[in-house]
């Protein structure tokens, strides 16, 4: 009886099928390993856009802080003028990096510790300059109080000022000579140079006022300017030459006559001659005296 025995597939072609599923495998777990990478590479490209973004706007925060605080219109010191032209400098710098957009990991996060480090450098910056304003607030107080201080000093030296003014104005007033009495003659000049009272106008050739000055301790003794203001009936003043003007009582008068007397304080009689260049008139002549820029006495005499 023949043998019969089964047919066995050459070995060559089960090596092929197992070669193929090898590369089909391979194949595979080549492509798996791509696409994860590919995503994985996305994720970073979005993760690292996020990044930029998140610290473009952490940068604008910062310099809107700044900003702010240099809105505050305080005087800076030279220290703080020069730490904010830093400050300035590395917001440009970080915004020139982030602008260039391809920045590595590394990259990134040396741009994130500068922008924290420019962060603690801006928050320092602004407590400093609340501190400049609290002092600044405080010197302001102490000047205005020192301005009141010295207003209040001036006020004062104004007033007393003006005291002494007005004590120099009481001092000098009461200084000043008064008459006593004040007594008017007319008088007649003869040829021989005798004179003799008259009460009619036509006779009268000068007046000779006679008085006394009032007992003043405050006076200063030695020479003393009378000044004589005559007035006639028509109440015109008589003077001679429009020049003739002095200072009394706040005032620039015109005088008729002008002379100088002694005092000595001791009550004794002064006469003053005045003659008359014009014709006498009927009628009443008034008589004032001043002396020291102030009113000394008056009289009057009426010539028939």
């Amino acid at each position: 009886m023949e043998k019969i025995y089964p047919e066995q597939a050459p070995k060559r072609d089960s090596n092929k099928i197992y070669f193929l599923i090898a590369v089909i495998v391979a194949l595979l777990g080549t492509n798996a390993y791509l696409f994860f990478k590919d995503k994985k590479a996305n994720d970073r490209i979005v993760t690292l856009s996020d990044e930029r973004s998140r610290m473009e706007v952490e940068i604008d925060k910062i310099e809107a802080e700044l900003d702010k605080s240099n809105n505050a219109n305080i005087q800076l010191t030279a220290d703080m003028r020069e730490e904010q032209e830093l400050a300035r400098q590395k917001i440009s710098e970080l915004r020139e990096q982030l602008r260039r957009g391809k920045l590595t990991q590394g990259q990134l996060a040396k741009a994130q510790r500068e922008i924290e480090q420019l962060r603690y450098f801006v928050n320092k910056y602004t407590s400093d300059l609340q501190e400049l304003q609290k002092q600044n607030a405080a010197l302001t107080i102490e000047r205005d109080s020192l301005r009141t201080t010295v207003d209040n000093v001036n006020q004062r030296a104004t007033q007393l000022e003006q005291q002494n003014t007005e004590l120099s104005s009481k001092v000098k007033t009461a200084a000043a000579l008064k008459a006593g009495t004040v007594n008017v003659t007319p008088l007649r000049v003869r040829n021989s140079g005798k004179e003799s009272d008259v009460t009619r106008a036509n006779a009268a050739k000068k007046l000779r006022i006679s008085f006394t000055v009032a007992d003043n301790q405050l006076a200063e003794k030695g020479m003393h300017d009378v000044y004589v203001r005559i007035v006639d009936p028509n109440g015109n003043l008589i003077a001679s030459d429009n020049n003739n003007v002095f200072s009394a009582d706040g005032e620039d008068l015109q005088y008729t006559y002008r002379t100088a007397i002694e005092f000595d304080n001791t009550g004794k009689i002064f006469n003053i001659d005045w003659t008359n260049p014009n014709e006498f008139q009927k009628g009443t002549y008034t008589v004032l005296l001043y002396a020291d820029g102030y009113a000394m006495g008056k009289s009057s005499v009426t010539l028939r």
